[in-house]
């Protein structure tokens, strides 16, 4: 895995508090919010999984300062229900940009 996808990797955990690795997808902006939507990543011979693939989740982007006053970003768990209404109105507008493409947002 090369130094530039790793950045694109956070570990998480799910609800019953195993370890995850998810994929940063795409960030994005509802009602006045940034959120970023996520994809699960089971191994390296997942991370060309589709997009469409049902491990995606939502969550809050939320910047605070580490202890150096550095600037970080904080992935907030937001409502089952507001979830589930994003990633539907994400898989709607949004097909990940083949390798070498810019995203187009």
């Amino acid at each position: 895995m090369s130094e530039a996808d790793r950045l694109d990797i956070i570990e998480g955990t799910d609800e019953a508090g195993n370890p995850m690795l998810l994929r940063v997808e795409k960030y994005f902006y509802y009602n006045g919010d940034e959120y970023v939507l996520l994809q699960q990543v089971d191994s390296e011979d997942d991370a060309a999984c589709d997009a469409g693939d049902d491990r995606l989740y939502v969550m809050r982007v939320a910047v605070s300062k580490d202890e150096d006053g550095e600037e970080v970003e904080d992935f907030e768990p937001i409502d089952a229900e507001l979830m589930e209404s994003l990633i539907k109105t994400v898989r709607i507008s949004y097909s990940r940009p083949a390798a070498g493409e810019d995203d187009p947002v």
